[in-house]
């Protein structure tokens, strides 16, 4: 069905998508983070921009958060969501997460994304993805997957989920798989893991339900943005 991989798919959008990888690639070095939120029914009814998530949002970005997941779900105001995000926190890198069947991408591009993550590697939707010039950051598990997802050109991947895998993980990988593409880890992780994650080989952290939440934002996610991230990565 999925055929040989093939990079070099014909479209007047067959590049941009590498254009996005090697520029978010470059901005996780910097801030070596991204935050996960799901929005949920009240979250993109009519007033969405006065939500409790909307507001978390907000002071994320005043803490200085550079790269921000929106998870997509399947509502008519999804979309609109993002787009009042982008207005509101113009210093902040959207994307989308949770990317797992077409309509999702067509949603995507329609809110002006240009990157998304997968929780699983597709060819089929890594394609397409690339055909309307978003980058697909695919998510993989096994050594396998890996392999197949660097043989499609992917140089930036999620580890997913990355707990149930082991902050060692990765490096088990380096020597039969060397050299491995750029690792955001993302899957049950919190502050706490930030340190030795990264200290682990990996590029960046996915943060979610962990940290951000009906509860409100982690305090020490906020001390992390202010105080630790400035002066080692930035």
């Amino acid at each position: 069905m999925f055929g040989s991989p093939n990079t070099s798919e014909p479209s007047d959008k067959s590049s941009e998508w590498l254009i996005t990888e090697e520029t978010l690639i470059a901005s996780l070095h910097s801030q070596p983070l991204l935050i996960v939120v799901r929005p949920d029914s009240s979250d993109l009814s009519e007033g969405s921009g006065f939500s409790v998530l909307f507001r978390q949002i907000q002071s994320l970005h005043q803490a200085g958060l550079r790269h921000l997941e929106v998870a997509w779900v399947d509502h008519p105001a999804w979309c609109g969501f993002v787009r009042n995000v982008q207005r509101s926190c113009p210093d902040l890198q959207v994307g989308a997460a949770s990317l797992t069947q077409f309509k999702a991408l067509e949603d995507a591009h329609a809110s002006g994304l240009t990157f998304g993550m997968a929780p699983c590697f597709e060819p089929a939707l890594l394609m397409r993805a690339r055909s309307l010039g978003i980058l697909l950051v695919p998510g993989v598990f096994s050594p396998t997957e890996m392999f197949q997802a660097m043989g499609y050109g992917c140089r930036l991947i999620k580890l997913f989920p990355a707990a149930q895998l082991g902050v060692d993980y990765l490096r088990s990988l380096k020597g039969p798989l060397s050299p491995l593409p750029e690792v955001i880890a993302a899957g049950g992780l919190g502050v706490d893991d930030l340190e030795p994650w990264l200290e682990a080989g990996h590029t960046a952290i996915a943060l979610g339900r962990r940290v951000i939440g009906s509860e409100g934002i982690d305090p020490t996610l906020l001390r992390w943005l202010v105080d630790v991230c400035p002066k080692c990565y930035r």
